[in-house]
């Protein structure tokens, strides 16, 4: 009886009141409450339960015991279903603020799940110290197989201490865009215990050891910052002003930089003549874009309207040809 009103009570409060409550958090500008009464959400049924039947055992005739027993039970559900609660709360609240603690401690899986554990690793002390039990001798029994775990694990815990330490390093981030040393290259999607995935550009995941990973020569887009500048190979005919098609490249790559999305807007274009080619003078141009995939539209625009251009112009962009003398003494 007093168990049923119990959970009638509690499903009373999951749905009632924690619903009111989460209309509540939905208005304020904090996400922490939110969080806070989804985890309320789906403990309060359980606990409602456990109190039911801790105040049931008054009522029954049971042995001392029996009593002793019951209540240490309830207690280590309690101390469970807390735990277990208190776990997913810190995972959620570490993924919702790490971006504002970026510096300290950055948003992975391997963090994520680093402080469910410490969650449950307090947890469950606490039940073993509510069953009586001295964890000291179990500790000493650690210390002792310690070394044999270590051997056994040897490949896991390399890619998890390797994981923590390309989080902790900040030398890859989740979201940067790298290219390993095999030459694969996308956005890191996730540093995990034991591998890292990476999102490649045609959505394929590539995953690498954590431990190969932190030994591998990585090329890292994002850093010192995200924008970067890339160039362009443009011949022009010999015959060509260059001073004339110096002028036309800059004012194009300008336009390109200006209204093309993506582009860096306040860059100036870089314009070097280099090579005295078969068939043509080579020119290299310089330009910028805000991050490492945003350089492919900024090609495509400045290809077509340097085209354009240059038609207009007429500059010319000549392509491989060989004399009738050349065929000859071939």
């Amino acid at each position: 009886m007093t168990v049923g009103f119990s959970y009638l009570l509690g499903q009373f409060i999951s749905r009632r009141i924690c619903r009111r409550l989460s209309h509540w958090a939905e208005k304020t500008q904090w996400r922490w409450d939110d969080v806070v009464v989804e985890a309320l959400k789906r403990g309060v049924p359980y606990w409602s339960i456990l109190i039911g039947c801790h105040i049931s055992l008054s009522y029954w005739q049971l042995s001392p015991h029996w009593v002793e027993t019951s209540t240490r039970a309830i207690n280590v559900l309690t101390w469970a279903s807390v735990t277990l609660v208190l776990a997913g709360l810190m995972g959620k609240l570490i993924n919702f603020y790490g971006s504002q603690f970026q510096h300290a401690m950055p948003v992975t899986s391997l963090t994520q799940n680093l402080a469910r554990m410490a969650v449950i690793i307090i947890g469950s002390l606490m039940i073993l110290n509510d069953l009586g039990i001295s964890i000291a001798p179990m500790l000493t029994a650690l210390g002792v197989g310690g070394l044999a775990v270590a051997l056994g694990l040897q490949d896991t815990l390399s890619n998890l201490f390797s994981g923590f330490y390309l989080t902790m390093s900040r030398q890859v981030n989740v979201g940067d865009y790298i290219k390993l040393e095999g030459g694969q290259e996308g956005y890191i999607h996730d540093i995990g215990w034991r591998s890292t995935q990476v999102r490649m550009l045609p959505n394929n995941m590539v995953i690498v050891p954590n431990n190969k990973l932190s030994q591998s020569i990585i090329t890292n887009f994002y850093l010192p910052s995200r924008d970067l500048a890339f160039t362009l190979d443009v011949g022009v005919d010999y015959a060509s002003d260059l001073d004339k098609v110096e002028r036309v490249t800059v004012e194009v790559g300008r336009e390109v930089m200006k209204k093309v999305t993506g582009a860096f807007s306040d860059f100036e274009p870089i314009v070097r003549f280099h090579t005295f080619a078969d068939y043509s003078i080579q020119m290299t141009i310089v330009l910028r874009a805000k991050e490492f995939t945003d350089q492919f539209l900024i090609k495509h625009e400045f290809i077509k309207r340097l085209t354009e251009r240059y038609r207009q112009e007429g500059i010319a962009i000549p392509f491989p040809t060989q004399t009738q003398l050349q065929k000859a003494v071939d």
